[in-house]
Parts: structure tokens; sequence; C-alpha cells
């Protein structure tokens, strides 16, 4: 029984060095759940909540009206994909995305590539999608 104390008691002592290692992967962690909470957001046509996702200066500097959401009313994804990714060299990571979308409207189907560019803020610890909405209308 004593044994089994002392590696308990090991490995309570283990733990916080444990937590520390892991903060180290904290941002990769947070790179991960935006990307998943974004590409959630595409898949289910919730474009009101993938724009939260994105920068705010960008944001700010090109706001969408109301008749921009509405057009994304308009289509449905069929499939989200992603083609790869890629750290850059200040820091961002690239993800290039293959989004199908079916027009609701003229029942047509198609592909579009998407590239999503990633940003860390350190002030906020959050990582931004800088690249705005998809342009589901490319050539259309």
């Amino acid at each position: 029984m004593s044994k089994l104390l002392r590696v308990l008691l090991l490995l309570c002592l283990l733990l916080p060095s444990a937590s520390v290692l892991a903060s180290g992967k904290g941002r990769t962690r947070g790179l991960e759940e935006a990307q998943y909470a974004w590409s959630a957001a595409v898949r289910w046509g919730d474009f009101e909540g993938a724009w939260n996702l994105v920068d705010p200066q960008q944001r700010q500097a090109h706001p969408l009206s109301d008749i921009d959401f509405s057009r994304y009313k308009q289509v449905q994804i069929s499939s989200y994909r992603d083609l790869g990714s890629r750290a850059l060299e200040d820091g961002a990571v690239e993800r290039e995305i293959e989004i199908g979308v079916f027009n609701r409207n003229t029942m047509v189907e198609r592909t579009v590539r998407f590239r999503e560019r990633w940003h860390y803020d350190p002030q906020t610890k959050t990582w931004w999608q800088d690249n705005g909405l998809p342009d589901l209308w490319r050539g259309e």
C-alpha cells in the first residue's frame, strides 16, 4: 500500500511540470480550436458566426452589410475539405480549403477553393482568420 502512495505522490509532483509542457502547445491547440470553429460555422452555413472569427481590424476595414450576409443564405455548403496547411515565416498559418457549394436558386453545385490565413494575436491570445469570408461567387 505504501508503494501505491509513493507512486501517487510522485504523479502529483509531476503533474504541474506536465501542465507547463502542455502550455507550450497552447497556441497550437488554440489554432486547432479556432479552425474547427471556423470550419463548423462555414459547413453549417453560419457565416455570421464565421465572420466573428475574422480579425476585428479586417472586419472594420471591410464591413459586410445585411445584403452581403443574405447572399450567403442563398447557398448551402455540401462539403468542406482541408487540402493542407503550412506555417509561414511571420508565424501565420495558411490552410487551403475546398468548399462544395450548392446554389439554392439555380440548383447547381460547384467547388470553390479558399485560402485561410490565420495569425495569432498575443494581446487577446486569439487566433484570427485574415482573409474574410470565402467568395462563393467568384466567376459568376
